[in-house]
């Protein structure tokens, strides 16, 4: 798995395992990372684009995803979300979420894709301004 490591992420985000996170296996269940990505995600979009998710002329659909599960993790550990774009289109954008252990190994790995569409009509919409810049400012570190 190339590139893999946390400095070839553009943005990081500080995560706080929660006890419930646990599953009966002892570890964080994989239903929680999803979570994670999204948190990453919409957090690196409302620092670095100023997107506001309530209020935003447009919206990210997500339209595909998947995820690698590498090494588990288990409450109270502090991870960390990596980010950073893989692929930019007009309207679409792949990004990849490292996870990444509190010893900086990675944990799991999700690739998901954006669309984004107008918030009122839902049609497709290009990607342009501070969203544009801000994602390609992270793109392939």
């Amino acid at each position: 798995m190339p590139n893999q490591h946390l400095t070839n992420f553009a943005y990081h985000l500080p995560i706080a395992t929660r006890w419930m996170d646990n599953d009966i296996y002892g570890h964080v269940n994989n239903v929680h990372y999803y979570s994670y990505f999204d948190t990453v995600i919409n957090q690196f979009l409302i620092e670095k684009a100023d997107f506001d998710p309530m209020t935003s002329s447009q919206i990210g659909f997500m339209v595909k995803s998947n995820c690698e599960y590498l090494i588990p993790v288990s409450f109270p550990q502090k991870l960390t979300g990596a980010f950073r774009v893989e692929r930019v289109g007009s309207s679409s954008v792949d990004y990849a979420v490292g996870i990444f252990n509190q010893d900086g190994v990675l944990s799991a790995i999700g690739y998901l894709t954006h669309v984004f569409v107008d918030r009122h009509t839902h049609k497709s919409a290009p990607i342009e301004g501070k969203l544009l810049v801000a994602i390609n400012s992270a793109m392939g570190v």
